[in-house]
């Protein structure tokens, strides 16, 4: 009897010291996990700002050196669809730029903070319109090359660069201590690559006839987005002789029938952004012409009625100019911008006959001898 009573305390005797020995061992590993949670709060009251910031963000260069986070997503492709320029960017930074190359240009919003300021030590976002900056030759921040190459249209983000990405060991004096981490916020509104298409137009027209019509299309189209770019900076000259480059190029083109119809909705396109640009250079003769150009391919086009019009009534011919706004106007019913040319234009005819009138009484009045003027 005592064998069998010593046989059944025995197991119970060994799950209990087992378990007091999971107990003890549960015990150090919570205290373990104590220990390094205070440590871990130790070092992060211990980090600076930008560390604490950092310790979450998006590291897109591979050494920590460029962090990201994004506050408003963008839509699109990526600033650069293949490596090249991202390669050409790296060999610059290691001092080896020495060719003249076609990068892309960004329209951008930035404004770059130092830790522990909150002012910018600088910013553009205070400008009505960015200035259009090439990668690799405006911009000088290689972090913030990279920064843009991960970014796309309407993107918003926040980036951490750190020395060797931004100002390096010696930063710049008096604003930028040395070995500074810096942030910048950065929006990126659009971009434009011209080297496709700055490499077709250097191509004589033989040349250019050797690639398909989606080809020219596609090259006619960039050419008219730097044109509108320009245009919205009022550098209307400029916008003037990137239209002018995509015109040519889509007439200098044939196509086959069933294709013809892609062309002269490029061209209508780009004719009617001359138009409104001669408007803008005051060369309403010219507006004319490029309007009429517009109308030959879609003679009910409201918008091309439209610039007709103002230019003849800038040309003070009123007849002509109510025409093109009636036909407009006719087109389009509810459009202010055409109710407003048309009463324009009834204010300056009012005026024009009212003078016409003026001068006629003046030329037919009678003198004071009673005779009419022009008579013997």
């Amino acid at each position: 009897m005592s064998c069998l009573k010593g046989g059944k305390k025995k197991p119970l005797q060994q799950l209990k010291k087992q378990a007091k020995e999971m107990d003890e061992e549960g015990k150090a590993f919570k205290q373990k996990q104590k220990e390094e949670q205070k440590k871990l709060r130790e070092l992060k009251a211990k980090a600076s700002p930008y560390q604490r910031l950092g310790q979450w963000m998006q590291d897109i260069s591979g050494d920590q050196g460029v962090l990201k986070d994004v506050i408003r997503e963008g839509a699109g492709e990526l600033v650069v669809p293949d490596a090249s320029v991202l390669e050409r960017l790296m060999l610059q930074r290691g001092g080896y730029w020495s060719m003249c190359l076609s990068v892309p240009s960004v329209p951008v919003k930035y404004s770059g903070y130092l830790e522990h300021m909150d002012k910018p030590f600088d910013s553009n976002c205070f400008r009505k319109t960015p200035r259009l900056m090439k990668l690799g030759v405006d911009i000088t921040l290689y972090g913030m090359e990279l920064g843009l190459l991960s970014m796309r249209r309407g993107e918003l983000a926040r980036f951490l660069f750190k020395p060797p990405y931004a100002y390096g060991t010696l930063g710049c004096p008096p604003l930028i201590p040395p070995n500074s981490t810096v942030l910048f916020e950065i929006e990126l509104i659009d971009f434009l690559d011209s080297a496709e298409s700055d490499k077709f137009c250097a191509l004589t027209a033989e040349q250019q006839d050797q690639f398909p019509l989606q080809k020219v299309l596609k090259v006619a189209a960039t050419e008219r987005e730097f044109g509108n770019y320009l245009f919205r900076q009022n550098r209307f000259y400029d916008a003037k002789v990137r239209y002018k480059r995509a015109l040519l190029l889509l007439c200098q083109r044939s196509a086959p029938p069933e294709e013809q119809h892609l062309v002269e909705a490029a061209k209508l396109l780009v004719l009617l952004n001359l138009s409104f640009t001669y408007l803008k250079l005051e060369h309403p003769s010219r507006a004319l012409h490029y309007g009429e150009q517009a109308l030959i391919i879609d003679q009910k086009n409201a918008k091309a009625l439209f610039r007709c019009g103002q230019a003849c009534l800038l040309m003070t011919e009123y007849q002509k100019a109510r025409d093109f706004l009636v036909r407009a106007q006719k087109e389009q019913p509810f459009n202010h911008d055409i109710n407003n040319e048309l009463k324009k234009l009834a204010s300056h005819y009012r005026d024009y006959t009212e003078k016409e009138k003026e001068m006629c009484h003046r030329m037919f009045a009678p003198c004071d001898n009673g005779s009419a003027v022009g008579e013997k």
